[in-house]
């Protein structure tokens, strides 16, 4: 028998404490996509790897073309109402901290204050030989600049800023942006496939997950090792885990039990059951 948002309600609202976990399923709403399917299979191409990335100017001048036309339509992203229920529940005092695996800053953007970004922010680009961090704002105007003829390419929107543009669209003219400072190679300042999270980011991530009561699963897969593990941390604490999610999860053997709908519908009368004056909260900021 499936599980319902009352079911959530009795047995996740019995802790006062959780932790959240949130995914790319959190954001589709907003107009961003994922990568999985509901069996946890790629959808899509794999992004790019961290190593090919470093390694070869080809592959930094087709990320940099992609990123161009993808990132209009992750700047224009604003929160919904699944992350306006979180933060609900943070100023309701049922959260003891937010862990995201997702890189678009909505989280912040809603008006959530204990958030460990485990993944980055696209919105940020830093030097990998300096160190030196600009805007990714400031990235896009450049690149706008010195690459108007590609604008009109068709490529639409990916997940995290990306675009699906056609291999066979030629890029050799291209020109990809280096630090202003030390004309060093520039990257979005994200964890990209191949790299590992800053160690101090998942101390502190464990450290959260270790003060809370129980643990919430909010849109995610947990296919990625950087987020599964906080599930098996709790596992091993023997804390209750809850989840939110369409389609399969790795964790699936560990939790307690999953509401398969959308967090978008889930959430909101969750925070609303919990706090009873957070539905007219949500219904103010709707």
């Amino acid at each position: 028998m499936k599980a319902s948002v009352d079911d959530l309600v009795a047995r996740a609202g019995a802790f006062p404490r959780l932790v959240v976990i949130t995914g790319a399923g959190l954001s589709t709403a907003s107009g961003i996509g994922d990568y999985r399917d509901s069996q946890g299979a790629w959808k899509r191409r794999p992004p790019v790897q961290m190593q090919d990335f470093m390694r070869d100017p080809a592959t930094r001048r087709r990320y940099w073309a992609r990123s161009m036309l993808g990132w209009p339509s992750m700047a224009r992203a604003r929160a919904n109402a699944a992350h306006t229920a979180l933060v609900s529940l943070e100023a309701g005092g049922r959260l003891g901290g937010l862990i995201t695996q997702n890189v678009d800053g909505l989280h912040q953007q809603a008006g959530h204050r204990t958030v460990i970004e485990l993944h980055g922010r696209l919105a940020e680009v830093i030097c990998m030989a300096c160190g030196a961090g600009t805007r990714r704002a400031a990235v896009q105007a450049w690149l706008e600049e010195q690459n108007g003829w590609l604008l009109g390419a068709r490529a639409p929107a990916a997940p995290d800023g990306d675009a699906d543009l056609a291999d066979s669209v030629e890029l050799d003219g291209f020109r990809v942006p280096t630090c202003a400072a030390c004309g060093g190679v520039l990257k979005p300042d994200v964890v990209f496939y191949g790299d590992t999270v800053p160690r101090e980011r998942v101390a502190r991530a464990f450290a959260m997950v270790e003060a809370a009561d129980a643990l919430l699963v909010a849109g995610s897969s947990l296919m990625v090792y950087s987020s599964f593990r906080f599930c098996q941390r709790a596992h091993t604490l023997g804390m209750p885990i809850f989840a939110i999610n369409r389609g399969l999860t790795r964790a699936d053997p560990l939790i307690t039990l999953k509401v398969e709908d959308d967090c978008t519908t889930v959430l909101p009368a969750f925070a609303a059951a919990l706090l009873p004056s957070a539905e007219h909260q949500l219904r103010d900021r709707a």
